[in-house]
């Protein structure tokens, strides 16, 4: 830490600082985070997530556990104040009142992020995969298998994609034969001779939905990995409008 770096850490520890530095200060980007997918341990998975988030992102993230296959989503009111919704539940079957909460967020042009199980995280809304997601989830291939993930050369300079490399993963690969019309691919994976997009964004649609990502992947062994883990920092202000 150098000398002037040294006299800004103190001032703004000592509360010194001049308001008009301090209003320079962007707000934190508040991230609410429902997690409901035992299989993949999401739970731990978006713990770490939301330790990288808050410690060098400037986000502020409430973390949800929602019951898989249960019929309430834990924290919705979250919703009420957030910027993105990061969904990684499965096959949750909402009464009305919830999945309207749901919806008005996502209507009201605020970003959402779906990790794997996302596409079938709302049993009592299976269009939410279709409509707002942009995927056309079928199933998984049977066993697990190293694929190689790749970005993709048209959306290279895509701010989703920044700084982030080709990578593995060992998990299942999902099937998604069919994307949104106004889906960007971002990522593929390839093993053997199987080749499925993993990762896509859509831009906002005014009055429908905000920025939206998804990947398919997510299983705890991606969560570790430098790359996986960009990917997601980028989608979260992405989605936010705050890639900048």
């Amino acid at each position: 830490m150098n000398h002037a770096t040294r006299i800004l850490f103190t001032l703004l520890c000592t509360g010194l600082l001049s308001p008009a530095l301090r209003a320079a200060e962007p707000p934190p980007i508040k991230v609410a985070m429902y997690s409901g997918s035992s299989e993949y341990k999401s739970t731990e998975s978006l713990t770490s997530l939301k330790k990288l988030l808050e410690e060098k992102h400037n986000c502020k993230v409430t973390l949800n556990v929602v019951e898989e296959k249960g019929t309430t989503l834990t924290g919705i009111d979250d919703l009420d104040t957030a910027d993105v919704a990061v969904f990684f539940s499965r096959r949750v079957s909402l009464a009305d009142d919830q999945l309207a909460k749901v919806k008005k967020f996502i209507a009201a042009g605020k970003g959402v992020v779906g990790i794997r199980t996302a596409s079938h995280g709302f049993q009592t809304w299976l269009q939410f995969d279709p409509e707002i997601l942009g995927g056309s989830y079928g199933n998984h291939y049977g066993k697990d298998a190293t694929a190689e993930i790749t970005p993709s050369d048209k959306a290279k300079e895509h701010p989703v994609l920044a700084n982030v490399k080709p990578f593995t993963t060992e998990g299942k690969l999902y099937k998604n034969p069919k994307l949104a019309d106004d889906a960007t691919l971002l990522l593929t994976a390839k093993a053997g001779e199987v080749t499925e997009p993993v990762a896509w964004a859509r831009e906002a649609k005014p009055n429908e939905r905000g920025r939206v990502f998804y990947t398919s992947l997510g299983v705890p062994a991606d969560f570790t990995n430098p790359h996986f883990q960009q990917l997601l920092v980028n989608a979260i202000r992405w989605t936010a409008a705050k890639e900048k």
